[in-house]
């Protein structure tokens, strides 16, 4: 049994789709399940869906163009009316929906809405697989995968989950070679509401997977040969990073490496499952390979740059300390705001920390604390990490920018930085 993961860039277009059935006909485990995200960039056209549809808006224009994007690629691929029956049926349920009430809860009614990216990509999918003689079923993944009522960031009941395991396991048969299709990024609550794992949660999907079912490995496909030491939309010259423990990869992922997303390491860490990340537009080159014992030779310099960043000063209105007291208040807002801290730092009556440029939830935020605590923000700020940094690097990237706040430990150095003025 082996996992693989399949992003929105793999199965972005029919050239893509075929490329996958290609990798997996070439894959020899008897049994495979594979993980699918929504197709391109869907995900975030299914968000300005979700902003009109609890606006009051007409979703008209922006539900047909979802359609024929996935229309367009069902007709390249040659599928005809009659194979798209399913398809169809999705499409229309997808449109009763929109036309019913948004619920109130307007995170929950975005759940509602980006998971029609990963049930109606993998529907697509799954035609073409089948139509390319691959021995492959569907599975809603919502059946299997249970979280609490958190929406947006729903976080998995373990226990429940597992009880539900058997869902995958029974379309696996000793001696046959069985493909299941499944989704990643979504689940479904306690009272039986569509959640989500996050963005970026597929990975963490497939993790959750590979975990449950005891797999020998998982496979992460992505558009980039291997885990490189930077992004290269920031950065030129990066280089690939033939292999790394689960403790590196960890701390990459927690300081926001796009590559792999912050929950995916530790479940395959507690059974000691490797983890690859390969190219799929090279799939016979090696990768890299995340696991117990592996590690770079040489470690080398690791970029993690987050545009888009808010840094936002707390201070108490009396001045006095920042204590125990504070601290439990200001974590208790941040989560009831539903914003993730990506570094923090306190003085004696200051706390500083940089989140994501999220102006709603940092206006909750506001509200919560203003009464006693007085509030600072610099907007169109960077985060830039630099794990095993060396100081010319340092001073190259800091180079024409003003650093707003600056941490460093033995290994890992972190910056706000803005342009200056």
């Amino acid at each position: 049994m082996i996992v693989y993961k399949f992003g929105g860039a793999s199965v972005r277009n029919a050239d893509a789709i075929r490329n996958v059935a290609s990798i997996l006909k070439s894959c020899e485990a008897e049994h495979l399940v594979v993980v699918q995200s929504a197709l391109g960039k869907m995900t975030n056209h299914l968000e300005t869906i979700w902003k009109e549809w609890i606006e009051g808006e007409k979703t008209d224009s922006s539900l047909e163009h979802f359609k024929n994007y996935h229309l367009s690629i069902a007709k390249e691929l040659k599928l005809n009316d009659v194979c798209l029956v399913p398809l169809q049926a999705m499409f229309s349920d997808f449109e009763k929906m929109l036309q019913a009430t948004p619920p109130r809860d307007s995170d929950q009614a975005y759940d509602q809405i980006v998971s029609w990216g990963e049930l109606i990509g993998t529907c697509l999918v799954h035609l073409a697989l089948e139509s390319e003689g691959l021995p492959i079923e569907w599975v809603d993944i919502r059946h299997v995968l249970r979280t609490d009522s958190t929406h947006r960031a729903a976080e998995l009941d373990w226990e429940r989950t597992r009880k539900q395991t058997d869902i995958l396991k029974s379309h696996f048969e000793k001696g046959q070679r069985n493909i299941v299709l499944t989704q990643g990024f979504i689940a479904e609550s306690t009272f039986g509401n569509t959640t989500t794992l996050g963005r970026e949660g597929s990975d963490y999907s497939a993790a959750i997977l590979a975990y449950l079912l005891d797999a020998q490995s998982l496979t992460i496909w992505k558009d980039v040969p291997g885990m490189l030491n930077a992004d290269p939309k920031w950065f030129n010259h990066t280089v690939m990073i033939p292999s790394l423990s689960y403790k590196e990869a960890i701390e990459l992922s927690y300081y926001g490496a796009s590559v792999i997303h912050p929950k995916t390491i530790k479940p395959l860490q507690n059974k000691s499952i490797p983890l690859f990340v390969k190219g799929f537009l090279s799939p016979t080159e090696k990768g890299t390979e995340i696991s117990e014992n592996a590690m770079a030779e040489q470690p080398v310099p690791m970029y993690i740059f987050k545009p888009k960043q808010i840094l936002i000063s707390i201070s108490p209105r009396d001045f006095s300390f920042i204590v125990e007291s504070n601290l439990r208040d200001i974590f208790e807002a941040f989560a009831l705001s539903g914003l993730t801290i990506n570094l923090m730092q306190n003085s004696a009556i200051s706390f500083s920390v940089c989140v994501n440029e999220d102006m709603e939830r940092i206006s909750r935020f506001i509200d919560l604390m203003s009464s006693n605590y007085a509030i600072r923000y610099n907007q169109e700020v960077e985060l830039l990490t630099i794990r095993h940094f060396d100081e010319n690097t340092v001073r190259q990237l800091a180079q024409g920018k003003e650093v707003l706040l600056e941490q460093r430990s033995r290994h890992t150095l972190r910056m706000v930085l803005r342009k200056k003025v």
